[in-house]
């Protein structure tokens, strides 16, 4: 299956320590992509126009407006039409059960010729999360690690071997694109290469990582998203974490993508 071979795929390449990079794509992205409201609060979520009755932690709140906001949008559609050797990007799948899947099209027309780099947004989730966790996870512990993540997360536990981190604060999507500059000037002035950068970010991510890898792409750019949440002391919301986690059966655990 496609699926597990794409995560394969990047597991060599991170074994062999040739440098990629991995962006996602998700509902999320697809929102501000597509110009519409994007709110997740305590209590609520708005995409467009529907307003979901459930909330997220203060670590995920996130608001775009397309009338402040659109920079976002537009940087968004530059790193997903991006093409280079190595620069994965995590789509939207044409056959699988999530609740963006009718956004297929959409996003494969924007896309533009599908090629062997437009793989699954759900790579390192969902039923490959275990393969994460017993194959990814002991690979990262190997390499010089720099993270961009929460200001709340715990990097003190040694579970990693972390180079430098980048922190982000309350709806990093608009707010902190100085990064941009930051990492880039770390890099350029420590004549960093061979390090892994892990991504946490929202969609901050996908500007990041495009932006760093069209820079040096002598090193490892990952939104890994929510995976590592629970080695890193941050709240644990999304199924799939709960499930394999909590040692519980859930969908979200069997779940490919296509």
């Amino acid at each position: 299956m496609k699926f597990e071979e794409d995560f394969f795929n990047l597991l060599g390449k991170l074994k062999r320590n040739e440098p990629f990079a991995y962006t996602r794509f998700s509902d999320g992205e697809i929102c501000v992509m597509q110009d519409k409201e994007l709110k997740l609060a305590d209590d609520h979520v708005v995409m467009g126009e529907t307003r979901y009755g459930f909330g997220y932690s203060a670590d995920d709140h996130k608001h775009y407006d397309p009338n402040e906001h659109g920079f976002l949008k537009d940087i968004l559609i530059e790193a997903y039409k991006y093409k280079k050797e190595n620069y994965f990007v995590g789509g939207i799948c044409k056959d699988c059960t999530c609740a963006s899947k009718d956004f297929a099209p959409w996003m494969h027309n924007l896309y533009g010729d599908i090629d062997d780099k437009l793989t699954s947004a759900n790579l390192l989730v969902n039923s490959n999360y275990p393969l994460f966790v017993g194959h990814f996870i002991p690979e990262l512990k190997k390499k010089k690690l720099v993270f961009i993540c929460s200001e709340n997360a715990d990097l003190d536990n040694g579970e990693f071997d972390v180079v430098k981190d980048f922190r982000v604060g309350k709806n990093c999507i608009v707010n902190d694109h100085h990064l941009v500059v930051d990492i880039k000037k770390w890099i350029d002035d420590n004549s960093i290469e061979d390090h892994v950068f892990l991504f946490s970010a929202s969609s901050l991510s996908e500007v990041l990582i495009y932006e760093l890898y069209k820079h040096n792409d002598k090193n490892t750019y990952i939104d890994v998203g929510t995976t590592l949440h629970p080695y890193l002391g941050l709240s644990i919301e999304r199924d799939y974490l709960r499930a394999y986690h909590g040692n519980m059966s859930h969908p979200d655990l069997f779940k490919s993508c296509v």
